[in-house]
């Protein structure tokens, strides 16, 4: 949809009085506190519009396309150098990124002169008053918080997640009539969550047991039989690998199962920092501290690292009984990747939808029919005994 030819003014169709501004249009508020983005043509607020990958004014249709310059890129950062400058800053007696974030922070909403309460690693909201997008600023470039480094922006639209969402409703089995029927009803929020990605080059050395099958007649008769039997040999060796972009959700109280199901993430088409793309949506800090992500890393690259060991070990089955594993060259960047998010109620249960907003993935809890599924069990019993009788007969 093209966007709206806009003329220009003089001052802002809606005067100040009307929005509850003194600024100029055009410029951001930025005190350290909330952000919000003026509309240059009649001074409301900008959103982020992911159709189009600008931001739109809902009121004028004036739009704003986001530019980056040739010198803006997403950088791996050193994964030793930041932890001294973490331990740098605790030695400096400054506050931990716990202590500036933790509990509840006032934000003062330049368009209404509501404070909206920002809880806990929350760092981005709309007012629940007057619905205008607001940040706490501070909560990605507060000097002693690890900055974004890239973000993938939101590129599903909430029209198309809906549809997506009826897709996967009626695709459930042993789901409830009533529920395939009705669907889901509830509102989409957009929300971009925190990860860390790694990179890493491995040493790993080895040793275990290669075991070969082979058969063997045993007995006489009635009583012979062949019995399968495994040689075991000792094997062992070592090799290189090298990791890239390993991701960790870097923050808590989410359903790490519902998350990683979002899995692959086009990450690609990520892009430079930037706030405006927060305009309107929700965003969250890290609270899975740096350290604390690499070890959860480390977890996943050595059970990868234990199917290679199994395939250079080779046979017919394995026994890794000892794996060493040296990391190097470790990197690291911090990103943001979006996702649509619904929470929603069936028969006084609570259940939660997510959604990848940059693929159109689906995946959430949901509802069973036991009678179905109970149902199903007894047809498959039939159907073996039916089979059983047939045999017999």
């Amino acid at each position: 949809m093209n966007s709206p030819e806009i003329p220009e003014y003089d001052e802002p169709i809606f005067p100040p009085e009307a929005t509850g501004r003194t600024e100029v249009a055009g410029q951001s508020i930025d005190e350290g506190k909330g952000r919000i983005f003026p509309c240059e043509g009649c001074g409301a607020d900008l959103k982020f519009n992911i159709g189009q990958q600008e931001l739109i004014c809902p009121f004028c249709g004036y739009s704003k396309q986001l530019v980056w310059d040739d010198d803006e890129t997403i950088a791996e950062q050193d994964y030793a150098s930041m932890l001294d400058q973490l331990a740098t800053w605790k030695l400096e007696g400054e506050e931990t990124p716990e202590d500036e974030h933790a509990g509840e922070q006032e934000i003062h909403c330049e368009s209404c002169g509501a404070y909206v309460i920002f809880v806990g690693s929350l760092t981005s909201t709309s007012c629940p008053y007057c619905s205008s997008p607001l940040q706490r600023e501070d909560g990605h470039k507060a000097p002693k918080r690890i900055p974004v480094d890239g973000m993938l922006p939101f590129l599903v639209t909430r029209q198309k997640t809906e549809q997506n969402l009826k897709q996967w409703v009626s695709s459930l089995w042993f789901a409830p009539n009533d529920f395939r029927k009705q669907g889901i009803k509830g509102n989409f929020e957009g929300v971009y969550l925190p990860y860390w990605t790694f990179d890493s080059m491995t040493f790993t050395r080895y040793s275990g047991e290669r075991g070969d099958h082979y058969n063997v007649t045993t007995g006489s008769g009635k009583n012979r039989q062949t019995v399968r039997r495994t040689r075991w040999s000792h094997a062992s060796g070592s090799f290189q690998r090298f990791f890239d972009d390993t991701l960790i959700l870097a923050a808590r109280e989410m359903n790490l199962s519902l998350v990683q199901q979002l899995e692959p993430w086009p990450l690609h088409q990520c892009v430079p920092f930037r706030q405006e793309l927060l305009a309107g949506l929700f965003s969250r800090t890290y609270e899975v501290e740096l350290d604390e992500g690499f070890v959860a890393a480390q977890s996943l690259v050595r059970a990868r690292l234990k199917a290679d060991v199994e395939n250079r070990i080779g046979g017919d089955t394995q026994r890794v009984h000892d794996m060493d594993v040296v990391h190097d060259a470790i990197t690291f960047k911090h990103l943001l990747l979006p996702v649509w998010l619904m929470p929603y109620k069936y028969k006084g249960e609570l259940y939660q939808l997510m959604v990848n907003a940059a693929t159109g993935e689906v995946t959430g809890e949901r509802p069973y029919s036991w009678v179905k599924i109970a149902s199903s069990i007894l047809a498959g019993l039939l159907v073996v005994g039916a089979v059983l009788l047939l045999s017999q007969r």
